[in-house]
């Protein structure tokens, strides 16, 4: 019987629960009143190792990890991230703990200022990746609603030196050698609010995830719009017309299935609730060409609570769960691809992030 361990980063502490069979049981909050803006969840060995982006109001933001399913946490006595001296920058927060796919014992970490980590002791410790914090278009991003965040971090299980990345708001940036050099890979992804809509960079991308058949295949969800490639990211294409709203911020690829993602629309940007006011989970069984609406089991009323970008994912298990938080404080999950859903928990600090993994 699969065990599947889900975490939950709110805006004060971290939830963390526990599912055999039918049954769950959480515990928290971990890091009562610190925000957890990031968790990776690492199997890559016999031991499992979360991994949690904390920011303390006060002492400010450290990453911490458990290899008991967070029963105990460790903080280095050295911070795990920092920026070196001479950049003149100083951590903000770190929005993504990304466990490398073809690499065991490799963690990247995505922060605030946009900047990307990389740690080869399982995330104990983080080297500053400096071709990309010194790429010559850097002078010219701006930072999003929510600040200059590097957010989502993908890894090749094929090759350890493709690496993808995505930066609100610069849009996306490929290596394909370990992030010794970066380019721009943003071409057919619109910036509806620049005066050129098409530029090289510039794009406000709010979340990345990769398709379990097609390994070269990735889906976009972007500040209006969302795209897929078929060629690693090189190009994209507009999948969006199927949806009540091409505006949000989360999208999870299914584990298993090929073809097969998920995204949580939202009204606008000027507008941050669910698209139409209600509460769905949209799932495109052909890469984009059409959508459903997945609501059996979620609110049938008016409903205003949004899904942010690390907030929607599914776990390894099969079927596979999907399971997403919002900034009402509710949790989610489905246990069979997500036809129908159950509220796990209610009346949580903002939901932040949602990592799962099956665990046996």
């Amino acid at each position: 019987m699969t065990e599947v361990l889900l975490a939950v980063g709110t805006r004060k502490g971290l939830f963390t629960g526990r599912r055999t069979g039918g049954s769950w049981t959480f515990e928290g909050p971990h890091f009562n009143a610190q925000a957890v803006y990031s968790i990776g969840v690492d199997t890559r060995s016999a031991v499992p190792r979360l991994l949690v982006g904390g920011d303390s109001s006060h002492w400010g933001p450290s990453v911490f990890h458990s290899d008991d399913l967070g029963r105990t946490w460790t903080e280095p006595e050295h911070p795990a991230v920092r920026f070196p001296k001479d950049t003149g920058a100083s951590l903000e927060r770190v929005w993504q703990l990304h466990p490398a796919a073809a690499e065991p014992g490799v963690v990247y970490a995505g922060t605030e200022p946009a900047a990307l980590f990389r740690s080869e002791d399982r995330g104990e410790s983080f080297a500053l990746v400096r071709p990309l914090w010194e790429h010559p278009t850097r002078s010219d991003w701006v930072p999003g609603g929510g600040g200059e965040a590097l957010h989502t971090v993908l890894t090749d299980p094929r090759d350890a030196d493709a690496v993808t990345v995505a930066v609100s708001t610069a849009g996306v940036f490929r290596s394909r050698d370990r992030g010794a050099s970066w380019e721009p890979s943003n071409r057919g992804v619109s910036a509806v609010f620049l005066p050129d809509p098409a530029p090289e960079f510039g794009q406000c991308v709010h979340k990345i995830a990769r398709d379990a058949g097609d390994l070269d295949r990735l889906y976009l969800q972007n500040h209006w719009g969302v795209y897929r490639s078929d060629d690693a990211g090189a190009t994209w294409t507009d999948i969006g017309g199927g949806l009540p709203s091409d505006f949000g911020f989360a999208v999870a690829g299914h584990p298993h299935r090929p073809d097969t993602a998920y995204v949580f629309p939202i009204t606008a940007d000027s507008d941050r609730v669910p698209a139409e006011r209600r509460c769905r989970v949209f799932r495109t069984g052909d890469a984009g060409a059409s959508w459903e609406p997945l609501g059996t089991g979620l609110p049938q009323g008016d409903h205003f609570g949004t899904v942010l970008r690390d907030a929607l994912c599914t776990d390894d298990a099969d079927p596979a769960g999907v399971y997403f938080g919002n900034r009402n404080g509710e949790v989610y999950a489905s246990v069979d691809d997500g036809d129908t859903w159950q509220r796990l928990l209610a009346h949580l600090p903002d939901v932040l992030c949602v990592r799962a993994a099956a665990l046996s």
